[in-house]
């Protein structure tokens, strides 16, 4: 401590002042910089910077740390909080250290050591640090509340079944034996689905992970494959008995100490009954992230600055479209999470709820009881909204109700399914919505999609063959700098050569000459024209700049986009 104050120190600060916050802290067991803040009449943040350029670190305040991707899965939030400073990745790898006391060299040795890589420091007040982090718990406490009210609550009258994983081979009836391992497999691969498929001969087990269904395993014995449908009937609470009509039913399973909500779908097929299982882990993605932000969707920064700048606006209309499980609704999430500030009023209409977001309104559409989105909406506009969020926009009394609350001064957030962002333009002709109130109540049109990744531990570097090239496109010289990887498949990526998803997306912003040839209903080649001219980029060219790097490969922009 003695060596510091050999340092010039700014007027604000003295040697003496700071020798007898170094003396307080070693009483006390509280930081120097408490100390010396407790010790100056100054304001806390002109103390935070004289100490900044004694040690030449650069100041971190709350808003450029939740411009960066938290690192929770190397020093966790937990561990976050109990040691008050914070580990984030910038976007080029680096690793960037925000401590708020540069005098405890104990911390930063121990934060290098749990990097195992540089760490580039930086300095922030306490209160700064405190803020981002109580932000980051926010996220996690909402599903965690989201997990312990499903937990309590009735779906429709009926009690879920809890299903503990703790003892899968101690099952005593073969059907619940394999039930209880086709589920605990299913959770460990990360599935979003899982398919039993009746065949002529038994059952077929598929997994979807990553988007694309993954054959995992046979079953043989038709009698079998019945008794596993009536296992899962079972656990759903669905009629045993009925083989001819479609039945949907759900239930929760118990599995790494918390519980995830299973969705069923029981349908008739020529060989018996087919099911399929929709996992609805609300914990997957803050486990992997540490938040609900836009940056765990992985989309790039011009996407993100305008996702942003289309999210903040007053009032106006955004419409998020893509096919189902392409994450539109996680979007609006993680939009509505970054928005929210206490100060406005934001409700929302979903079927179903599926993250409970803190200090938001949200409704859960009911049809049986006459809580439809068009009704939901009529009524959420006499509850002095600022935002509003639509699920989805179903009808043509929903598409009315949504355009008429963007135009009377309120931001609404909504989803539509559509190919791309001008096939929209075709759905609100078709519910006969006027295009003068549409266009100018649109501020945006957003569609994604969720590509697979390249398995970064087998990748290998590859060259692809003309006749590839054909397929998608493309000619030699198109690809002359590109960095084609393909994944070899091992135990990582069970043998797939892919590894995670990643967003890719399209945004139009409309400007007047848009809006203009909307309404005159000119060509839509017209309107790509004007729209290319306006900076969008469409979904293709995103998935080909992520080729380009090396992050996925020409196979599966086929499988995921359209031709340019």
């Amino acid at each position: 401590m003695n060596a510091v104050v050999q340092f010039t120190l700014p007027p604000t600060l003295d040697a003496g002042m700071l020798q007898q916050a170094c003396a307080l802290a070693q009483q006390s067991k509280r930081s120097v910089m408490t100390e010396l803040e407790a010790l100056t009449s100054i304001d806390p943040r002109q103390v935070v910077q004289a100490v900044a350029d004694l040690f030449a670190l650069p100041v971190a305040e709350t808003a450029a740390m939740m411009s960066l991707t938290p690192a929770f899965d190397i020093l966790p939030l937990s561990k976050a909080m109990q040691t008050h400073c914070v580990l984030l990745a910038a976007a080029d790898g680096q690793l960037i250290g925000v401590i708020a006391d540069p005098f405890d060299i104990d911390l930063q040795t121990w934060l290098d050591t749990q990097a195992k890589q540089p760490v580039s420091y930086r300095l922030a007040l306490q209160a700064d640090i405190h803020a981002y982090l109580s932000k980051q718990e926010e996220s996690v406490r909402a599903v965690d509340n989201l997990v312990a009210t499903a937990g309590n609550a009735k779906r429709e009258g009926k009690t879920a079944t809890v299903l503990s994983f703790s003892s899968v081979s101690e099952a005593a009836s073969p059907p619940v034996k394999l039930v209880n391992s086709t589920l605990y497999d299913a959770l460990k691969a990360g599935a979003s689905d899982i398919h039993l498929e009746s065949t002529g001969g038994g059952l077929a087990v598929k997994y979807r992970v990553d988007g694309v269904l993954d054959h995992a395993a046979s079953l043989n014995g038709i009698e079998e494959a019945e008794q596993v449908i009536s296992r899962l009937k079972v656990l759903a609470e669905l009629d045993i008995a009925e083989r001819r009509v479609p039945q949907d039913g759900s239930f929760r399973v118990e599995a790494a100490g918390r519980e995830i909500d299973l969705r069923v779908s029981i349908m008739p097929s020529i060989h018996g009954e087919d099911a399929v299982i929709r996992v609805l882990d609300k914990r997957a993605m803050i486990e992997a992230y540490g938040a609900l932000t836009l940056e765990a969707l992985g989309f790039d920064a011009p996407s993100l600055s305008t996702l942003r700048m289309l999210a903040e606006e007053p009032y106006g209309m955004l419409l998020v479209t893509g096919p189902t499980g392409s994450g539109k609704t996680t979007t609006l999430y993680a939009a509505l999470t970054e928005i929210h500030n206490g100060r406005d009023k934001i409700i929302t209409i979903e079927d179903p709820v599926e993250y409970q977001l803190p200090g938001i309104l949200q409704i859960p559409v009911n049809e049986k009881k006459g809580l439809t989105f068009a009704k939901g909406l009529r009524s959420i506009l006499r509850h002095d909204p600022d935002k509003i969020m639509v699920g989805e926009i179903r009808d043509k009394e929903t598409a009315e109700m949504a355009v008429q609350s963007a135009l009377t001064g309120h931001l609404v957030l909504t989803t539509v399914h559509a190919n791309n962002v001008f096939d929209v333009f075709g759905r609100f002709t078709h519910m006969g919505i006027d295009p003068y109130a549409f266009v100018s109540a649109l501020n945006g049109i957003w569609a994604q999609r969720l590509i697979r990744l390249t398995c970064p531990h087998c990748a290998t570097s590859c060259r692809p063959d003309d006749h590839e090239l054909t397929r998608v496109n493309l000619t030699r010289a198109d690809v002359a700098d590109y960095q084609f990887k393909q994944g070899k498949g091992c135990g990582d990526c069970r043998g797939t050569g892919y590894k995670g998803r990643k967003a890719i997306a399209e945004i139009l912003t409309l400007n007047d000459e848009i809006r203009e040839l909307i309404i005159e209903k000119r060509p839509i080649r017209h309107i790509k024209e004007a729209a290319r001219l306006n900076g969008t980029r469409s979904l293709r060219e995103a998935a080909l700049a992520l080729v380009k790097q090396g992050d996925t490969t020409l196979g599966e922009i086929k499988r995921v986009t359209l031709h340019a």
